[in-house]
């Protein structure tokens, strides 16, 4: 067949520029009932607060991991709305560090800022961890919530660091190992990621927290960071995260996160976070603390609501009498592994 007319795009020039950070996100919700019934609800508050609380120039890409139709409409508007500047959606779920592999491939800019679905963001966070990652030019992540956990390995970096600084190697630089992170913020983390808060503060009351103070020139304030970083919510340059990554897919959906944390340590770089919260995670579920924090920062957030109080976990919620089933010896091990079995067939 013949051609028809020229392309009215040839010779033309684009006038788009890369900004400097593209914020990226993966979302996985493949439905709305049982462990994901709320999981909607999250993320239009976590879009919420990354348009209200994002000021500088970015670029956002987003990729959809599979999730269900409800949910792909949703950002979908988002990107006819001018909300999302990319997004790519995948028919199905290829695990997250294959996720991560296009994601991080795809971003046009110098530095990626990545989260998880389930992030919330508050004022300024872009802003303090650019500030970590121009400050300490050997820094591989920089997140914006410190997690004491999440320092509990590949920490060779901040080891050697610390010990330089201790040993007067570099002038304007300090490090002392205290008790910095605030309970109030293990324990959030604690109940989003499904751990009985006072157990976790208890388990983890004789660790100490490196904390780097680095002296600012012109009169400026000391920078501040603590020596963890998080892998559910980051900031780093492409080059150095494109090398952590493995190089083969895995074909596990979740995992391998740790051993991304542990490649940027082994590369030399340092994993830190912002001295102050600046980002929360807030797992599968919408408490009304979160809402009213929400609300208090002036979100616009009229149309969510907190997950009622039967969906909360068991030490959030009045003391309940345990289901018969988990009386009979052995039925948590029988009916967890129907559960994995069941969400295989549902989401695979």
């Amino acid at each position: 067949m013949a051609r028809v007319g020229i392309n009215p795009a040839r010779g033309k020039l684009s006038d788009y520029c890369p900004a400097r950070v593209t914020v990226t996100m993966i979302t996985y919700i493949p439905d709305l009932s049982g462990y994901f019934e709320q999981r909607l609800e999250v993320l239009k508050l976590v879009f919420a607060s990354l348009h209200a609380h994002t000021s500088l120039a970015h670029d956002l890409l987003v990729f959809d991991n599979g999730s269900c139709s409800q949910v792909v409409e949703y950002l979908q508007g988002l990107k006819e709305a001018g909300q999302i500047d990319y997004l790519l959606l995948s028919r199905q779920n290829i695990g997250k560090i294959g996720a991560l592999r296009i994601l991080f491939s795809a971003a046009p800019g110098e530095i990626i800022a990545y989260s998880d679905d389930d992030i919330f963001f508050y004022p300024g966070w872009l802003e303090a961890q650019l500030e970590l990652l121009d400050a300490f030019p050997q820094a591989g992540m920089v997140s914006g919530l410190a997690v004491r956990n999440a320092a509990n390995h590949a920490h060779q970096s901040l080891d050697r660091l610390a010990a330089a600084a201790e040993a007067g190697e570099f002038p304007g630089l300090t490090a002392q190992r205290v008790r910095r992170i605030p309970d109030e913020w293990e324990a959030d983390w604690a109940v989003s990621t499904g751990r009985e808060p006072q157990a976790h503060l208890q388990d983890t009351r004789e660790q100490l927290d490196i904390v780097f103070r680095l002296e600012s020139k012109n009169n400026q304030p000391p920078v501040e960071a603590i020596g963890s970083a998080n892998h559910f919510q980051f900031i780093g340059y492409k080059a150095i995260l494109l090398q952590a990554l493995p190089s083969e897919w895995s074909g596990k959906l979740m995992g391998h996160m740790v051993e991304l944390d542990e490649a940027v340590d082994q590369l030399g770089c340092l994993r830190l976070s912002t001295a102050q919260r600046y980002t929360r995670h807030l797992g599968n579920a919408l408490s009304q603390q979160v809402l009213d924090e929400a609300q208090a920062l002036g979100l616009q957030i009229q149309d969510l609501q907190a997950a009622p109080a039967g969906t909360q976990p068991p030490f959030l919620s009045a003391k309940r009498k345990k289901h018969w089933l988990l009386r009979i010896p052995g039925s948590r091990r029988v009916l967890s592994h129907l559960y994995k079995r069941l969400f295989d067939i549902l989401f695979r």
